[in-house]
């Protein structure tokens, strides 16, 4: 699961604990290998005052919202190679989520040519990026340079987004409005294809 450090890789966590403890998911082993993502989930602890209720809701069953039995976070290097001897199903979660860089590359190098494993995107991929690729399901992608067929299946996961939607963003703005001149509210454009045609830039409110 290629997944960004920052915010995604917590998202999951948050939302594979949830299936795990509601026993929706089969009691696999679960990895997160980047460090930065580590490093981030621990400014994540050390903030409780910043989760939201559901959130929150974990540390009144005396539960950590981003660790749970079968979840480990994987800093060293040497560690993450072991991940390639391991056998059985486990699912592991890492950075970068676009596949450009960092250890998810080795991940799919070692992975992507089975056809019994499964490569979830879980984040927009932005043109010409390997992740992009993946999603359009080349049937073959370059990886550290190197030609790789990919028979691999290829799954996207599209619910998922760190932007606020337009309701969010209607009632962060309604508190601020009457000390506003004008506000300004620029959407995409009716030919981006990740929004509806209905889409407008820009609109006053």
């Amino acid at each position: 699961m290629p997944a960004f450090a920052v915010g995604r890789t917590q998202q999951l966590v948050l939302l594979l604990h949830q299936l795990f403890n509601e026993k929706r998911i089969p009691n696999i082993p679960i990895f997160v290998d980047s460090p930065l993502a580590l490093n981030v989930t621990e400014v994540h602890r050390a903030h409780p005052e910043c989760f939201s209720d559901e959130t929150r809701e974990y540390l009144l069953h005396h539960e950590d919202p981003f660790g749970f039995s079968r979840l480990q976070y994987i800093r060293e290097v040497a560690d993450s190679k072991k991940l390639n001897d391991l056998h059985g199903p486990f699912v592991v979660i890492s950075a970068s989520g676009m596949c450009e860089a960092g250890r998810i590359l080795h991940h799919l190098r070692n992975n992507i040519e089975d056809p019994r494993n499964t490569v979830l995107i879980t984040g927009f991929q932005a043109q010409d990026t390997l992740g992009r690729k993946l999603v359009e399901k080349w049937p073959e992608v370059r990886i550290f340079g190197e030609p790789m067929p990919c028979p691999a299946e290829i799954s996207s996961l599209d619910e998922l987004s760190a932007h606020a939607d337009q309701g969010e963003l209607m009632e962060w703005i309604r508190p601020l409005a009457p000390s506003l001149r004008q506000v300004f509210w620029c959407m995409a454009s009716p030919s981006s294809p990740r929004h509806s045609p209905n889409c407008s830039i820009p609109r006053t409110i």
